[in-house]
């Protein structure tokens, strides 16, 4: 009756009884030297198991820390979208009629050269206000993706096509890498507006010239496409919060051009990777993950 309960003792009882057995030489007689060695053999099993148990606790409590900040980061982007939302159809309906009013003004025929620059003046002004509220409703946009499937390479050369007056502008040589028979599963607008949004980051760092490459290819979670530039690359604090929105280094800019790819990419199951090159510069990945079934064919 005695084995079944010896089984029910706590780990520690039953090295302590090991340590007390091990202790009787086969006369019956207790030998001191194994009882010593015998203990401290117990005592370093002990410690090496409460070092592993103070190790996980350690790992979870990262853990728990981890996904409490990620709650909470949610919890502020709910607040901060429905604010920007709201901010930004108001904004949006008074550009409208600025814009209008401007565009009326500059076909007045006293409307003299030096009236005209202000009036230049006034219209970028209105342009950039517009793009920072685009921006806005893009990142508070909650809208499911429109899944269709299509080649990417059209889609590339599309960006492209779009900067090629600013690249020039800045000295700066745009390249593309993709298989023209490489296709992807996904909402056309939305990646395209996440391709944009990367290279103009990029753009962003290289007003005095460089290189950019946008890249597509099948990876293991997915297709990948890679924006990848010859600027300064990301410092570690800052690579760190890179898809945060409103975070930006920039004199200019709302921080929202990496927080709308990493909407992007949620919006579609997969992620965005934000990375330094070893050669130098930075590049960012968007992962779309595709079905099995199509990727297994």
């Amino acid at each position: 009756m005695s084995l079944p309960a010896r089984n029910h003792r706590l780990p520690e009882n039953e090295v302590a009884d090991q340590v007390i057995a091990d202790a009787f030489a086969s006369d019956g007689a207790i030998d001191v030297d194994r009882l010593l060695s015998a203990w401290d053999t117990a005592t370093t099993r002990l410690q090496e198991t409460h070092e592993a148990l103070r190790r996980e606790v350690a790992r979870l409590s990262d853990e728990l820390e981890i996904k409490n900040r990620e709650l909470a980061r949610k919890n502020r982007l709910a607040d901060l979208g429905q604010m920007a939302s709201h901010v930004a159809h108001e904004v949006r309906n008074s550009l409208m009629p600025l814009t209008m009013y401007v565009s009326m003004l500059k076909r007045q025929s006293d409307f003299g050269p030096s009236s005209a620059a202000i009036g230049k003046k006034i219209e970028n002004g209105l342009t950039a206000l517009d793009s920072t509220v685009n921006d806005l409703l893009h990142f508070t946009s909650d809208r499911q993706p429109q899944w269709s499937r299509f080649p990417l390479a059209p889609l590339l050369e599309e960006v492209c096509e779009t900067l090629a007056p600013q690249c020039e502008a800045q000295k700066v040589k745009f390249a593309i890498d993709v298989d023209p028979l490489l296709t992807v599963r996904a909402d056309r607008g939305m990646v395209r507006r996440a391709v944009l949004n990367l290279a103009l980051n990029s753009l962003d760092v290289m007003n005095d010239g460089g290189r950019l490459l946008l890249t597509a290819c099948f990876g293991r979670s997915g297709v990948e496409i890679e924006c990848a530039d010859s600027g300064p690359g990301f410092k570690p604090e800052i690579a760190i919060r890179a898809f945060d929105p409103f975070f930006t280094t920039k004199n200019t800019g709302t921080g929202l051009g990496l927080a709308i790819v990493q909407r992007v990419a949620e919006a579609h199951g997969g992620q965005a990777i934000a990375m330094n090159c070893p050669e130098g510069g930075a590049a960012v990945t968007l992962v779309l993950p595709q079905p099995r079934k199509e990727v297994a064919a």
